[in-house]
């Protein structure tokens, strides 16, 4: 059914060029240098999207229902590489709700990976033995419409001071903890200074050796890599690795590329995880050109993960087996060095489960 808010969006979609193939133009405000403007501009409702890219109005009663299950957010760094008026491109079907994440299937989840059994303390996370996540920020940058948190309980898990203190403690009481990784959300959604002071304790524990960061913001908004993330970062005794997550190769654009070049010279090592997604990168072609890309702009191929079955996201797996046999054949096109690993996370299990 079209709605009246599809008729406006028909109207002024009429506007636009037909020929247009570049994504959205960024106004002056959302070509700031401010990370945290850019993060407060983004856009944030299926409407907006829609209009910002020249949708097919047909489009948004199915963006409004999955909009409902899961906010639409965009910033608009990342929404000027979607290709204008074309509802295939791979940038675009990761961020646009879909009528089909109301589908109830067999196996898929609210909590994947049972990781409400291993929070021992609000924010912490805890599965394996010598490493722990802790959640540094609730909030994303970017709503990705396969994320297996989008049904996690952040209001529960969003610590104060005082909680953070709790759990450094244990930490200096398990010995056997030798890395610590902030995640979320998303962690650089974070103040610099919330995340100084937390790199600040960790590093005082002697025996922490590596402090990881799981994030997508250089990706989606490149200008996060600022001064103030650079400088606490190169200050600390800790041995920084930031694994990034880009799913298909059309996410590096220069500016991504400089955010790489700025995160390597604060002397940070950078990985990558993609996840394997139906309709995005489930062919050879596209993940060959990834692991080249992100090679070129120093990052590392790190993980191909296989979809955590989170409910909702049904429409983006791709079958074990399948996936097992783009692996191989990609390991004909690439040099060793470029090869993730493709692995499923499986609740229980020690470490990640190696697929080929």
């Amino acid at each position: 059914m079209i709605t009246r808010t599809s008729i406006a969006l028909q109207s002024e979609n009429a506007e636009h060029d037909d020929g247009a193939s570049k994504g959205a133009t960024l106004t002056p405000r959302q070509r700031s240098q401010d990370w945290q403007a850019q993060l407060s501009d983004a856009v944030r409702d299926p409407y907006a999207l829609c209009r910002h890219l020249g949708l097919d109005p047909a489009w948004l009663p199915g963006a409004e229902e999955g909009h409902a299950l899961f906010p639409v957010r965009v910033p608009h760094a990342y929404l000027s590489r979607i290709r204008h008026g074309d509802p295939d491109d791979p940038l675009l079907r990761q961020v646009l709700p879909l009528e089909r994440e109301s589908d109830s299937v067999a196996g898929f989840v609210s909590d994947p990976l049972e990781e409400a059994e291993h929070r021992p303390r609000p924010g912490l996370i805890h599965k394996y033995r010598n490493r722990v996540l802790l959640i540094a920020s609730p909030a994303c940058a970017i709503n990705c419409r396969y994320c297996f948190r989008r049904h996690f309980p952040y209001a529960e898990n969003s610590p104060s001071r005082g909680q953070w203190e709790t759990t450094l403690d244990y930490l200096r009481q398990d010995t056997s903890i030798n890395e610590a990784i902030f995640s979320g959300g998303d962690p650089l959604a974070s103040p610099d200074r919330r995340l100084a002071w937390l790199a600040e304790r960790l590093a005082d524990i002697p025996h922490l050796k590596r402090l990881r960061l799981h994030t997508r913001l250089p990706v989606v908004i490149p200008d996060r890599v600022d001064g103030a993330l650079l400088d606490w970062l190169a200050a600390t005794r800790l041995q920084t690795v930031m694994v990034v997550h880009i799913n298909h190769p059309n996410e590096i654009d220069t500016h991504v590329a400089e955010a790489m070049a700025r995160l390597r010279g604060a002397g940070v090592t950078l990985l990558n995880q993609s996840v394997l997604l139906r309709g995005i990168n489930d062919d050879v072609e596209t993940l060959a050109r990834l692991s080249e890309r992100l090679f070129e702009v120093g990052i590392l191929p790190y993980y191909l993960h296989v979809l955590d079955p989170v409910e909702g996201a049904a429409h983006f797996d791709v079958p074990d087996a399948e996936a097992v046999t783009l692996v191989e054949t990609l390991r004909t096109r690439l040099a060793g060095f470029l090869m993730p690993r493709l692995v499923r996370e499986i609740p229980g299990e020690a470490s990640k489960t190696p697929l080929a």
